[in-house]
């Protein structure tokens, strides 16, 4: 079932607007806001994460736990469907990224450096720092927005995947310091397995010799953030060259799009190899 649901969740991606629908975080998000401003929780970060990602994620579990049985599993499956959308990344990445990619081609650096902050929340001190930002902000938004979400649902289910994201949720959008710095260790936790298995992706259709170069010494490394292993991968990974104005610039953009899909589909092809043969 965890491919099936995997493969309706890229459809109604591309051609259902329920993405939308189903990421609502409002009434969640002033629920955490409410509860560490509470003076009884202040100083309670681990109870605050408890209440917010750990109680929702047993709720789920609880109710898959009763609907499993029922209909050979069937009244789970659109359970899962909606958990794995709800889980997903926010926004339309290729959107946002638009007003930048046309002012970047125009080789309007002061248009380019506003819609960056704007659209992005990206800022540089010149035009080239701007470019490898963004280069680094499409592979990162695309790891965790997609490939994080997708390999813990085929690993353990729903469950670690809404986990994933309310942990992603909290580590961006806490007031409280505490809470979010051990929400960021415990992603820190979760994304260290599947940024690696991405990377390993990236040297298979990409450059290998240059990703195994970087590999080599970051494989191991604890302290090394899923964002930047990704970025230092990706962009050797594709050949990007050093950062140009002008259409040559968005078309290291483009390339590194072509990785991800090609990433993707290796992925998606692993995921049907083990679920035919397991």
């Amino acid at each position: 079932m965890s491919f099936l649901v995997l493969l309706l969740a890229v459809w109604i991606e591309k051609f259902s607007a329920l993405r939308q629908r189903v990421q609502r975080d409002g009434g969640w998000l002033r629920e955490l806001n409410k509860l560490e401003a509470s003076p009884r929780w202040n100083d309670r970060p681990w109870l605050v994460l408890m209440v917010m990602v750990l109680l929702p994620v047993a709720l789920l579990a609880l109710l898959l736990w009763v609907l499993e049985p029922v209909a050979y599993g069937l009244l789970a499956l659109p359970v899962h469907l909606l958990v794995v959308i709800y889980s997903l990344g926010r926004g339309d990445l290729l959107a946002a990224l638009g007003p930048f990619r046309d002012a970047w081609r125009r080789e309007d650096l002061q248009a380019a450096a506003h819609v960056a902050k704007r659209d992005l929340d990206i800022e540089a001190d010149d035009g080239e720092q701007l470019l490898v930002r963004v280069q680094g902000h499409l592979l990162w938004q695309a790891y965790q927005s997609f490939f994080a979400v997708i390999f813990w649902y085929f690993v353990l289910g729903p469950v670690a995947a809404l986990s994933y994201r309310l942990l992603a949720l909290t580590a961006e959008h806490s007031q409280n310091p505490g809470v979010a710095e051990r929400a960021a260790q415990m992603r820190h936790a979760f994304d260290w397995v599947p940024v690696r298995l991405l990377a390993a992706s990236f040297a298979l259709v990409g450059n290998f010799v240059a990703v195994s170069r970087v590999m080599l010494h970051e494989l191991l490394n604890w302290n090394i953030s899923a964002a930047d292993l990704i970025d230092k991968v990706g962009l050797v990974a594709g050949e990007i060259p050093k950062p140009v104005a002008g259409p040559d610039g968005i078309n290291s953009l483009d390339r590194l799009w072509e990785l991800l899909l090609r990433a993707a589909v290796l992925w998606y092809a692993g995921f049907a190899l083990w679920t035919v043969l397991a």
